[in-house]
């Protein structure tokens, strides 16, 4: 298993796409740094904007960070990403996540 050594060598080496940023992102998070996983995890979206793993792990960095407005754009945007891909359980999710953040927000709707 690639340790973040393993992807931070590989991008020194200028491997640098989407794929790579969202594994380093992960293993970031993984360690507990979230600030660090956010970084890439942000690059790894604009490498690739139709990532939807992507921007809900980007939307939990944020959200571990104690960046809840930055978390739920997140969200939103990887929503409208996972819905156009047609990818309903990443949407799904997304949207979960997202609610938790309007109400501790206090932005949600009274529907």
């Amino acid at each position: 298993m690639p340790s973040i050594a393993d992807f931070e060598a590989m991008l020194t080496a200028g491997r640098d796409n989407a794929l790579l940023r969202f594994s380093l992102g992960n293993e970031y998070l993984k360690q507990g740094d979230a600030a660090q996983a956010a970084v890439h995890l942000r690059r790894a979206v604009e490498h690739d904007p139709k990532y939807s793993a992507a921007w809900k792990l980007l939307g939990k960095a944020l959200a571990d960070s104690q960046a809840p407005a930055d978390a739920l754009a997140a969200y939103q945007a990887g929503i409208e990403v996972a819905e156009a891909r047609g990818d309903k359980q990443a949407a799904k999710e997304m949207g979960v996540f997202a609610k938790r953040i309007e109400k501790q927000l206090g932005l949600e709707s009274s529907d």
